[in-house]
């Protein structure tokens, strides 16, 4: 058979949970002369719409059993789907044990992800676990030279223009096919997590990952490398998010604008995050989202531009005329007011984002990371500290309001790239050091920023005077603490647990300042 040949669909079985776009395919069969079998619920909705359709069990001969169990899981079927057509004997045993061919295998499985996403029980959750459809989908993917196999109704349109052109060639049915298997792996995916979910099991001994893919980007964090996202679920985030304007969303893009919303959703008062490069530059509460948007700002304007704005509440239109005013990326929240909209309409670049919520900060979704050969997988980062956890260290105790803001840094910190140092006064992060090698430039780089931050601002004296410090791990010297206390700090959270610890709890002491422990850490590499 020549690979451009068309195969006409003269027999076609479907079976569908989803009846998105049902009728208008089935009628496309049907003028395209194709006999039409299927099952329970897909076989009335057909025959509503006043479609000839035949029941499976009529044209297999045999009943449906054990409340719909089995139904399709007969030779009648399986041989129609997987006989090949070009083989004499498979002819033969068509015709000597009455099996017709199927030529088109229209199924989409029970909505075992939907159901376990409801948290149903898992009687329920067992009965949602398709059999016979991954069953058909898989015989009639191998079998792809002869047979089409559709599993999403976004297929049909493309399946209803060749029917109409006379049938389906080798290059349509292959790519369903891959599509196909690429589906029953993901819904095996799904059953998987699930058992070892039930099981308590984090890593079980074979892991599988699913995706379905969002978007192709144009390339990944350079340009001559390929990219593409893949929402794995619905949790609210990039993967929820609509796109309402601006440009196209870059790999950079979405990663950077993840790493913002997930910081901004740790604060319950209204907070603006702007994050350059996948690291917070500035983070801010405040009596309204514009004041927070100024005090973020101010943390370090340099870095802001061309950033990631994220908020926690609803954007309006006094913040989006704010933020306007600079140059900026991109503006994820969970909403906007129309006048919001309007505002950021004039930037035609800019892309605003609408999640229509905040990601869950207690979320214990996987995080991954690839190895040469192989990948990481761990919780993310849930972890926080409270008043309760802390432990005071140092002869002063901590203020109320150096506590508030210590537990305030703290959060930060999380969320800023190892070794990070943060800065923070009144609830505004005023320095921020990412991702040095030593712990000691982190602090340094922090209070240099802070500086320069204050002579933008026409400040006399530096941001850092009078404000709390957060690390986000140990201190294994004193001299990254004494960093802190010349920048002019007067209170300081870290984990504890060096070797040193006693040596820097001294350190802390002679200068007068405070020092609680948290006996947690947030290294992000």
């Amino acid at each position: 058979m020549s690979d451009h040949a068309l195969i006409p669909v003269r027999r076609a079985l479907i079976s569908v949970s989803d009846k998105t776009g049902l009728i208008p395919f089935a009628q496309a069969l049907a003028k395209a002369g194709a006999e039409i079998l299927s099952t329970g619920g897909t076989a009335k909705a057909i025959r509503d719409a006043g479609i000839p359709v035949k029941d499976v069990s009529d044209h297999t001969g045999f009943p449906e059993i054990m409340d719909g169990r089995v139904k399709t899981l007969v030779p009648q079927i399986h041989g129609g789907i997987l006989a090949r057509r070009d083989l004499p004997e498979h002819l033969a045993a068509m015709e000597e044990h009455k099996i017709a061919p199927i030529d088109l295998v229209c199924v989409n499985l029970y909505p075992f992800e939907e159901t376990v996403a409801r948290k149903a029980d898992a009687e329920t959750t067992i009965e949602n676990i398709d059999i016979g459809g991954p069953a058909m989908i898989r015989a009639a993917a191998k079998n792809h030279d002869f047979v089409a196999i559709l599993t999403d109704p976004a297929q049909y349109a493309e399946v209803e223009t060749a029917l109409a052109a006379g049938g389906t060639d080798i290059t349509l049915r292959r790519r369903l096919a891959g599509q196909a298997y690429a589906r029953t792996a993901a819904y095996d995916s799904a059953i998987a997590t699930w058992f070892a979910d039930e099981r308590g099991e984090a890593f079980p001994d074979r892991l599988a990952i699913s995706g379905r893919r969002r978007q192709t980007l144009r390339y990944g964090e350079n340009p001559h490398q390929q990219a593409a996202f893949y929402v794995t679920d619905d949790r609210a985030g990039v993967a929820t998010a609509k796109q309402v304007q601006g440009k196209e969303l870059s790999y950079n893009n979405l990663n950077d604008t993840d790493a913002a919303f997930e910081c901004v959703a740790e604060f319950d008062e209204p907070t603006v995050v702007i994050v350059k490069h996948a690291n917070p530059c500035g983070i801010a509460t405040g009596a309204s989202m514009a004041e927070a948007w100024d005090r973020a700002l101010a943390c370090d304007p340099v870095s802001a531009f061309g950033g990631i704005v994220a908020l926690n509440r609803t954007l309006d239109e006094a913040t989006a005329k704010r933020i306007s005013a600079i140059f900026t990326e991109v503006i994820v929240a969970p909403d906007a007011t129309p006048e919001a909209e309007a505002v950021l309409a004039a930037k035609k670049n800019l892309r605003l984002l609408l999640t229509g919520g905040l990601p869950d900060p207690s979320a214990q979704a996987p995080s991954f990371r690839s190895l040469a050969g192989g990948f990481l997988v761990q919780g993310r980062d849930a972890g926080r500290i409270t008043l309760a956890d802390l432990k005071v260290v140092t002869k002063r105790t901590p203020t109320e309001q150096e506590l508030t803001d210590l537990l305030f840094a703290f959060r930060v910190a999380k969320h800023v790239k190892s070794n990070a140092i943060i800065y923070a006064k009144a609830g505004a992060t005023v320095g921020i050091g990412a991702g040095q090698m030593s712990r000691v430039d982190s602090a340094r780089i922090a209070a240099w920023k802070a500086g320069e931050a204050a002579k933008a601002a026409g400040l006399a004296e530096a941001l850092t005077i009078g404000s709390v410090a957060a690390s986000d791990a140990f201190f294994p010297f004193a001299d990254g603490l004494e960093t802190i206390i010349a920048a002019g700090a007067t209170a300081v959270i870290q984990p504890g647990g060096s070797m040193r610890d006693n040596e820097v709890i001294a350190a802390a002491d002679a200068a007068g300042i405070a020092m609680v422990m948290t006996g947690m850490r947030h290294f992000r590499h």
